[in-house]
Order: structure tokens, then C-alpha cells, then sequence
């Protein structure tokens, strides 16, 4: 077995890919898109009469001056129509070697097309259903957002002008080092996006899943999907094969508001776990609070590991369930609403291009409550292209949803609040900014949920040159973005920023108890979390560390394949003693080997009647010629081909009498020569008598 990790991405946003080879099959684990690399292209630029808009803001001493300096600013960004950068080395890889994708989550989906639409490539893709929907109507959006840059500046003709080196030379060093990573070589991963109909084939492609569905690939190798917790439709998956089952761990979270929680139980007992989770990389520096944990609740490695499921289950919540990772996430959603709030009630428009669906869900629920409780009625707009069906969607999909929203709809209430709103006239959707039902309905302050994340694509490019200069206004953003480069266009910048960190994984004192109670017998950890986290030598597993862009071989664990023999031939069997060998036996056994749903059986097939004896061994020359030499054939022993000369156990016999013939004796085969088959069937006779034959 092999595992290379092309890329440890960075985040959500970001998810890391690998290639794993197991039992003959290549698997492609996500495919992803680094959409934070938009931030080196300029947004198209705006239209006159908004640019006229822009200019009506004074908000420095000098408006002309600030002018010229966002000029400049822009002339630092490149700007053309973006290319959208793949993992790093995907593309080198011959999508026709790929048997089997995999895809844990819809961020880890958006490159797919770009997969699919390659020539030799005809793989298996398997996806949870709620993963292919939303990420069809993620990539159906980015497509849509997209087609403004192609009518600014028209379709492309082969690579761009921006990729040559001479115009690299140029960029800033930061920029610089987006385009072509840190070390030079990620230039060959930018692609020119993909269209609407590549989403439409791609989409057609995946096999969906429901939760723990099984699914058979080739008839060997078991599929299966459990929720991560992350979002909604996340997954991590259980690979079994007959040498090696191996379990796949994303970005995971154990206490999710919305979505169906972290199935770790289901994860239990393989022989291999490929930890998969980046997303606490740094967290040690950049969250101490949630870190350090007194002496009293860290987890003991010593725990005996025979211990109950129930036991298992009391460990993990004295270690893990003290920081309520809900509660945290709770906790930052109240803190943005109060901040709109303060925002709306100073005067001030609020902007949330968040990509997370689970924190949006929670913004839109509780938004209304904290202006409500404040006697304040601000519209909340939602535009986007897919804005309505993705909406709708969250109401029909409880399979993937947490137990309190699941309870929701057995009791005949709506999974969520926005229909509800809608309704009331409190909350509105469109899929354009310059849709006439909005511009109808427009009202300011408001608050706004529009993409992109990134800042150079969608509703937000034009509503942040629209409030950039009011300083009561507010715009949130997710980490994972480098804040100054994505705001650079918008600059001088009047407005409040908020930047909020949500957890998209495992904390890292979570991971040593977790791999403790999945007891694998093998554990792939990630390289540059290995001085963050000590995973303990007396753990039952060994651990195997990967690195990016390496591959990493993985010893076997099993050494025999697990065969089912039909009684009726079971009871036939007729064994035999081996000799030199007191722990092996052997018996000939006659029927059909069938391979199917990953299981090796044999059962009863037609009879082969007069079967010759089957040898086994190296005859010892000496002892042949004597046994020869009773039946009336002389010869003689040539050279002597072993190492060990004093054996006599290989070399070539020549016969002389009665006719000419010749005997290889070699370490894995006896060759018999001869023009008289009389004499070969002696020579073969003679050979039997010597060695083990059933």
C-alpha cells in the first residue's frame, strides 16, 4: 500500500488530497479548489456611472489623491481573467491511472470537473448525497460569478499573459509566491475555469450514497460513508479490502450545531486509519486557551484497552467533551450578530460573505432574534444564483442533520427558520444584485449574505465599493484569507472588518484519545503536526508519519487472504504433513474460485478425473542416480550448481543408457529432457520417490 499527499491544503476552504494505493487500485481522496489564490486578480473593474457612485464618498482630505493611490493599488493585482488553482502535482498525475475517487466534503469537490473532463480519465466517483448536491450548486454559482470577468474581458485563447516569466518577474513577492507556491513548481496547477455543462457531466458521474450506504467497487474493495460532523453531507469513509481496511479521517468536528455529528464508532477496528486533518496546524500558538487543559482531564494512555465500549465512551467525554466546541461556535455567532446590530442601529450596512453552510444557517436564524430584541426591523437580503435552491434544500435533507433538527420534522416543523422568514417579510432572496425585484425592495441600512468569500467574485465585489467609505458599515469575514491582499482592491477602507476564526476539525488534544479508543492497527499521521502533538509509544499502534508531496509505503498487515471452502469439498480434503515443516500442512483441493463483494470462496466445479500426482522439493542428484540406476539408467552428474557444493541438491544429470536424456535439478524446478517417452516417464518416476506429491 501507498499514500502520497499532493497537497495538506489549508483549512475548510482548502481541503488536503491524496493518491492511496490499495490492493491494485489507485484512489484519489478530494479534489478540491484553492479559491484563496483569487486574491492576486484584480475584480473586474466597476462601471462608469458606479465609479461615479464612488467618488461621491469624501471620505479623506484629498479624494483625487485616493484615487490615484487605489490606481496603483489595482495595477499590483493582476488583472485578467482568473485561472483557478488545482492541488499541487495533480496534474501530473494520468487521470486514466485513477480507479476511485472519494470525495469527503463539498469544498472537496470543486476541482472535479476539471478531473472529469480529461481525456482517459474514467473513474468511480462516490459522494454523499447532500455532499453532490450542494457542491453542484456551489460550482454551478462559481460558474455563473465567473461569466462577469468573461464579458469584461472576453473568452480565453491559450495560456494567459500573466503566467509568462517575464510578467511573474513583476509581481510583489507575496503575489509571487501564490502563483507558483513557495518553492517554484505549483504554475502548472492554475486552470481556466471550468463550464456550466463540465458541473452538469461531472455531476452525472458521482454515485450518491446515503449514510452508511455500502457500495462495492470491482467487487473488491467495500465503500462506505460516516459523517465527519464538519458540514452538512461531510463524510470520512471505511475502505475495506481483503489484504487491508482502512479508514479515511477528514476535517471532523464532534459537536456540530447543525449537522449529523462525528460517527467515531463507526471508524472502530481497521487495520489502517489515514488521519487526514489539518485544520490544527499552528493552533497550539494561535488558540492556548482551548489547548492547555489542566492535568486532571488529560486522557491516560494506560487505560487498559480491553475495556468496554461504554468505558471507551466515558473516557472520551471526560477528555473531550469539557471544551464544547458547540458552545464555542454559539458563542462567536452571538458575538457577529451583536456586532450587525451595533452596525445597523449606528446607520451602517452589513456584509457576510461566509462560506461555511452551517454558520450561515445559525446567522440567519439568529439574526432576526437579536433585532427583534433590539425593536429594530433591517431587511436581510440573500443573493445568489443559487441562494433559493440551496435553501430549499437544507429543508429536505434530515438524514445528514443533527438529532434535535431530525425531531423537528417528525414533528411537522420546518428543519429551519428561513422559510418562516421568508414569509414574514423578514428575510429575501435574490439571485442577482441588479435583480428589478430587488432594486424594488431595496432598503438601507440592511444586512446582506452574498458570495464570494474570496472577495473578487460576486454581489460583495459591488457592494463593498458601495459602502467601503462608510465607516458605520461592517463587513465579516472567515479566516483562511489573507486579509490585506483580499481587501487591497477596496483600499482606503472606512469600514469594520470582523475576521472570525470557526473550528473546522479535531483540536489536537482531542486526536491521542480518539486514535486510543478506534484502536487501529496502523496510524498515518501528518508530518508537520508531529511536533505539536506526542503521540505516546505505548499506544498498541505504530505510527507512520506523511509528508506532502511524498509517498509514503506502507508495510503489509495482513499476509494471507481470508478463503470460504464449500463443505463438500472442505470434507474431502486430505492433508499432508510438509516436510522440514511441523507447522504447515497441504492438501489438493478441486472446485471454482469465485471473487466477488471482496470475499475469496471456492465451490464444487467439474470433476477432473486421473489427476496426476503434484510434486514438491528438489531431489538430491545422488540419491537419483542411485534410484536410476535400479531401474536399469546410468548417468552421471555433470557440475554441481548450488553455493553450498556438499548439498548435491542441484545440478544437471546427463543419461547415457538407455538413450540419451537430461536433467536440470534447480531450485524452483526439475526439467526432464528426453526423446523417449519411456524413459522420461522412468526419469519422472524415479524423481516421485524422492519427493513430496499429493
Amino acid at each position: 500500500m501507498k499514500v502520497t499527499c499532493l497537497s495538506k491544503g489549508s483549512g475548510f476552504h482548502f481541503p488536503p488530497c491524496h493518491i492511496l494505493d490499495v490492493s491494485g487500485f489507485r484512489i484519489l481522496l478530494d479534489c478540491p479548489l484553492d479559491l484563496s489564490a483569487l486574491t492576486i486578480f484584480s475584480p473586474v473593474s466597476p462601471s462608469p456611472k458606479m465609479e461615479e457612485e464612488e467618488q461621491t464618498y469624501d471620505f479623506a482630505v484629498n479624494n483625487c489623491l485616493d484615487m490615484r493611490k487605489r490606481q496603483k493599488i489595482l495595477k499590483s493585482l493582476i488583472c485578467a481573467q482568473p485561472w483557478y488553482k488545482t492541488p499541487n502535482n495533480l496534474h501530473l498525475w494520468d487521470p486514466s491511472s485513477i480507479d476511485l475517487v472519494l470525495i469527503s466534503s463539498t469544498m472537496g469537490m470543486l476541482a472535479l470537473p476539471f478531473l472529469t473532463q480529461t481525456k482517459g480519465f474514467s473513474a468511480k466517483i462516490y459522494a454523499t448525497e447532500a455532499t453532490t448536491r450542494l457542491g453542484q450548486l456551489m460550482m454551478e454559482d462559481l460558474v455563473l460569478m465567473h461569466n462577469e470577468f468573461q464579458h469584461f474581458y472576453g473568452s480565453d485563447s491559450g495560456s494567459p499573459q500573466w503566467m509568462s516569466w517575464e510578467e511573474l518577474e513583476l509581481l510583489s513577492p507575496a503575489l509571487r509566491q501564490v502563483a507558483l507556491g513557495k518553492d517554484g513548481t505549483e504554475l502548472g496547477g492554475w486552470m481556466p475555469l471550468y463550464r456550466s455543462t463540465d458541473v452538469e457531466d461531472c455531476v452525472k458521474k458521482v454515485q450518491t450514497l446515503k449514510y452508511a450506504e455500502e457500495a462495492w467497487y470491482n467487487g473488491t474493495l467495500l465503500i462506505k460513508a460516516f459523517s465527519s460532523g464538519l458540514e452538512i453531507g461531510s463524510c470520512n469513509w471505511t475502505i475495506n479490502s481483503p489484504k487491508r481496511n482502512v479508514a479515511y479521517i477528514s476535517g471532523s468536528k464532534f459537536h456540530p450545531v447543525h449537522a449529523m455529528e462525528f460517527d467515531y464508532h463507526a471508524l472502530r477496528g481497521n487495520d489502517l486509519i489515514l488521519y487526514s486533518d489539518f485544520s490544527s496546524e499552528g493552533v497550539l500558538t494561535n488558540d492556548e486557551h482551548y489547548n492547555n487543559f489542566p492535568a486532571s482531564t488529560t486522557y491516560n494512555s494506560s487505560t487498559p484497552r480491553d475495556c468496554s465500549t461504554d468505558n471507551d465512551d466515558r473516557i472520551l467525554k471526560e477528555c473531550l467533551l469539557r471544551n464544547d466546541e458547540s458552545l464555542e461556535e454559539r458563542e462567536k455567532v452571538a458575538f457577529i450578530c451583536s456586532c450587525a446590530v451595533d452596525s445597523v442601529k449606528a446607520g451602517g450596512s452589513v456584509i457576510i460573505p461566509l462560506n461555511q453552510l452551517g454558520i450561515v444557517l445559525q446567522l440567519l436564524e439568529q439574526i432576526p432574534v437579536y433585532l427583534e430584541s433590539s425593536a429594530m426591523k433591517v431587511p436581510i437580503y440573500v443573493i445568489s444564483s443559487v441562494a433559493a435552491e440551496l435553501l430549499a434544500f437544507t429543508n429536505i435533507i434530515p438524514e445528514w442533520l443533527c438529532k434535535e433538527r431530525q425531531e423537528k420534522l417528525f414533528s411537522g416543523e420546518p428543519l429551519f427558520s428561513h422559510p418562516e422568514l421568508m414569509k414574514g417579510e423578514k428575510l429575501y432572496v435574490f439571485p442577482d444584485v441588479n435583480s428589478p425585484e430587488l432594486l424594488t425592495s431595496w432598503q438601507e441600512p440592511c444586512i446582506i449574505f452574498s458570495p464570494h468569500w474570496s472577495l473578487r467574485l460576486g454581489p460583495v465585489v459591488h457592494l463593498l465599493r458601495r459602502w467601503r467609505g462608510d465607516e458605520n458599515s461592517l463587513l465579516v469575514l472567515e479566516d483562511g484569507l489573507d486579509t490585506d491582499m483580499a481587501l487591497l482592491p477596496f483600499k482606503p477602507l472606512a469600514m469594520k472588518v470582523l475576521q472570525c476564526s470557526f473550528l473546522s476539525g479535531i483540536r489536537l488534544q482531542k486526536t491521542q484519545p480518539l486514535l486510543e479508543i478506534l484502536r487501529p492497527k496502523v496510524v498515518l499521521f501528518p508530518e508537520d503536526l508531529r511536533e505539536q502533538i506526542n503521540i505516546s509509544s505505548s499506544h498498541s499502534f505504530p505510527v507512520l508519519y506523511y509528508a506532502e508531496n511524498e509517498t509514503l509505503d506502507v508495510p503489509k498487515s495482513r499476509g494471507n487472504v481470508d478463503l470460504e471452502i464449500a463443505s463438500n469439498l472442505a470434507t474431502q480434503l486430505s492433508w499432508r504433513k510438509l516436510d522440514h515443516d511441523d507447522d504447515m500442512d497441504i492438501a489438493r483441493l478441486g472446485g471454482q474460485l469465485f471473487i466477488d463483494g471482496g470475499k475469496h470462496q471456492v465451490l464444487s466445479g467439474n470433476k477432473v478425473s486421473d489427476k496426476p500426482l503434484l510434486h514438491w522439493g528438489i531431489p538430491d542428484v545422488e540419491k537419483l542416480l542411485a534410484a536410476l540406476s535400479k531401474m536399469g539408467v546410468k548417468g552421471s552428474v555433470e557440475e554441481c550448481m548450488s553455493d553450498d557444493a556438499e548439498s548435491g541438491s542441484d545440478g544437471i544429470v546427463h543419461i547415457h543408457e538407455p538413450s540419451k536424456a537430461l536433467i536440470e535439478v534447480r531450485a524452483t524446478r526439475t526439467v526432464i529432457s528426453a526423446r523417449d517417452e519411456r524413459l522420461a516417464s522412468l526419469i519422472f518416476e524415479a524423481i516421485g520417490t524422492l519427493t513430496d506429491g499429493i
